[in-house]
């Protein structure tokens, strides 16, 4: 396949995609209009039946259906030609593609009528717009000058925020945005920002080059932040083509197979462990061999042109593959369970007024004041529930926070071993030279920086899979929760309509009845485009990830490096001039450098260890606060709702003689409407999979 053919059923697909999120938004928006039209109809006739949450749900997802894109993050150590490839895959050279670590600007690429930059600033300056020659010139500087501003620990524009490349490409007019990030060899506080992206992304593009397989640095950053959290990884292995230039004879057919299979095996195995998904490898759909100098070249002559052997067709088509048919069709399955779940609950509210319009209005008063019991044990079961959120909530800040205490404090036990692999890159003779001591001191205090990220990194997967199980353990409980809820409204609308009542067969339901909110604390709605990590209620419009990373970047940047960098360099550096110099002294300088740096760093963990387990404290506590927030928040709507309805119809009874037949038929209508626009989603869901079945 072609890369032009693999690109058109991308599109092709895309296009598909797009067009049932609109047909699906615009059924959503119909079902707000018929629902809006029918409480305002109700107003003059039996009252309205509180339909408030359903109407805010619904306009929410439908938001979220035409503001939809699928959001592609690029990873990739510098100079590994990240730029390259974007621009081959644009088909313009278009972004700047010798960028260094102190200019690297975070670049969302996103679909515009016409090409342009807008740089966002973090300083309450006023976005500023440039053209791409400007946006090439201004934020691409010497390499000799950004070396002495990464010396200078001084950023070559702290000013700037991001920018966004708006572009006419056919690709992200069909809802691709792509984020390309800086460089992971960069300043730890810049891997942070790019950190800050994942959870909100759909797929990492992971950019490596043949000619350097898997570096220290490339392994360090997927162990501490790929590794374990659920993320769809793409690598894209640049260069491909420049092994063939690497060897002795390039023409001999044998040796650069020879040279591409080892080099194939190195890859496999340092990769191999990030494909897999529910136990299957999935390697040959998740690693890609790219050449994309030789794709960009040739589009540059012919935007149609042929990229066979590049590795681009292959790599759209896994692409194309998980978007379209994985990822939009999860999404869509999530807002049929919304519509389902909305249409049904109309069509039980319309079951319930039916038998209530000949009610004389005292019996119903009567009735009313006979299901208050009823009414209390519903607020019992949140406040029961609300009890449990709570509980959790305090068990797991504080074992966590203890865990986090327990963890800094025994650093230094650990220290010796772990600091290894962030020596390589250390000459100790530097120090003893004076004119390198300023240099030596910045890389030791990198070194020192990493070593305490990617430990941070380390203890919140932890700490991230100890919360998912206690939020896993709450959505078993809500269904319980649920269920007993449920238990006690159908006893209400018998005790009230003296029936019980069932909803029309014809509409699907989904595999449990439990009420919105609990399948909402279940995890089972989405009405977020957010968070994809695909941990435990990712999908449910709640970020618990996103409020522990807003705490732990905290943790991982300011509080430990702050508290410590900057007082034991010099305990070091006199520890290494009692040295002298010599080479056969290189290995005692080396343990003399580990020992002073670790005698150093045992005196601050106390202080760290106690000052910062109260921020992990305070994160954890914030992810089940939010969690309880929304789930009291649903079941007192649902509560106040359901006595709104009953509330209405008695005020409209005591006002007005209500029209019987008149309002069978305004109400028979509602019914007919809401499940005309429900079918039409379960026809437009429906023939979307049966296309990519």
């Amino acid at each position: 396949m072609s890369e032009q053919v693999a690109t058109d059923i991308f599109i092709k697909d895309l296009e598909r995609v797009a067009q049932v999120r609109s047909e699906i938004s615009v059924c959503l928006n119909k079902l707000v209009e018929i629902i809006n039209t029918a409480e305002l109809a109700g107003d003059s006739s039996s009252g309205k039946l509180s339909l408030e949450r359903d109407i805010d749900d619904i306009t929410v997802a439908s938001k979220n259906l035409r503001e939809g894109v699928f959001r592609l993050l690029v990873l990739g150590d510098m100079k590994r030609g990240k730029s390259t490839f974007l621009n081959a895959l644009i088909g313009e050279n278009l972004l700047p593609s010798d960028v260094n670590p102190c200019t690297a600007v975070l670049t969302v690429l996103r679909y515009g009528p016409e090409k342009k930059v807008t740089i966002h600033f973090n300083d309450g300056k006023s976005p500023q717009q440039l053209d791409f020659q400007s946006f090439k010139h201004k934020y691409t500087i010497d390499p000799a000058e950004a070396k002495k501003l990464e010396q200078e620990k001084k950023q070559a524009f702290p000013d700037v925020d991001y920018a966004v490349v708006e572009y006419p490409l056919t690709l992200l007019e069909k809802g691709i945005e792509i984020v390309d990030s800086p460089g992971l060899n960069d300043t730890e506080a810049r891997n942070e920002l790019s950190l800050s992206y994942v959870n909100n992304c759909h797929a990492i593009l992971f950019v490596m080059r043949a000619s350097q397989p898997c570096t220290l640095g490339e392994r360090r950053y997927l162990e501490n932040y790929i590794k374990g959290r659920g993320l769809t990884v793409f690598f894209l292995i640049n260069a491909w083509d420049q092994l063939r230039e690497s060897l002795i004879d390039p023409d001999d057919v044998e040796e650069l197979q020879a040279a591409e299979e080892r080099l194939r095996q190195v890859f496999k195995a340092n990769l191999a462990e990030y494909c897999y998904v529910d136990g299957q490898n999935i390697y040959d759909e998740r690693v890609f061999e790219l050449s994309s100098i030789q794709a960009l070249r040739r589009r540059l002559k012919n935007t149609q042109a042929d990229l066979q052997g590049t590795g681009f067709p292959e790599f759209m088509g896994a692409l194309n593959t998980f978007l379209t048919k994985e990822r939009a069709i999860a999404e869509l399955r999530q807002i049929r369970t919304l519509s389902r779940q909305a249409v049904n609950h109309i069509l039980e509210a319309v079951a319930r007024r039916v038998p209530l319009l000949d009610q004389d209005v005292n019996e119903l008063k009567k009735r009313i004041d006979s299901v208050e019991p009823e009414f209390n044990t519903l607020t019992t079961i949140r406040d029961q529930f609300q009890k449990e959120i709570f509980n959790t909530r305090d068990t797991q800040a504080r074992t966590i926070s203890e865990s986090f205490r327990s963890y800094v404090l025994n650093l230094g036990n650990t220290f010796e071993n772990d600091f290894v692999r962030y020596q390589p890159e250390l000459n100790l003779f530097d120090f003893l030279s004076s004119g390198k001591r300023e240099a030596f001191n910045a890389a030791l205090q990198k070194a020192f920086e990493q070593y305490i990220t990617d430990k941070s990194a380390a203890w919140t997967l932890t700490a991230e899979k100890d919360i998912n199980t206690a939020f896993k353990e709450l959505s078993r409980s809500a269904a319980q929760y649920g269920a007993s809820y449920s238990q006690v409204t159908d006893k209400i609308t018998e005790k009230i309509t003296g029936q019980n009542i069932k909803v029309n067969a014809t509409i699907p339901s989904e595999d449990d009845n439990s009420p919105a909110w609990a399948k909402w604390a279940m995890g089972l709605l989405s009405l977020s485009k957010g968070n994809l990590a695909g941990v435990a209620l990712a999908g449910s419009g709640f970020d618990w990830k996103n409020i522990l990373l807003n705490y732990f970047t905290v943790i991982g940047i300011g509080g430990i490096i702050t508290a410590v960098t900057g007082v034991f360099l010099g305990p070091i550096g006199f520890a290494l001039l009692g040295l002298g110099v010599g080479f056969l002294q290189a290995d005692q300088a080396r343990k003399e450098l580990v020992k002073t740096a670790k005698k150093e760093l045992v005196k601050y963990l106390p202080q760290v260890a106690q000052e910062q387990s109260q921020v992990v404290y305070d994160a954890v506590k914030e992810c089940f606060d939010a969690y309880e927030r929304e789930v009291s928040k649903r079941i007192n709507d649902d509560i106040v709702s359901r006595k709104s309805e009953l509330d209405n119809l008695v005020k409209q009874k005591e006002t007005r003689e209500i029209n019987r037949e008149s309002e069978l038929k305004r109400l028979k209508t509602l019914q007919e409407d809401v499940i005309a626009q429900l079918q039409k989603i379960e026809a437009a869901y429906s023939n979307l999979l049966a296309y990519y079945s």
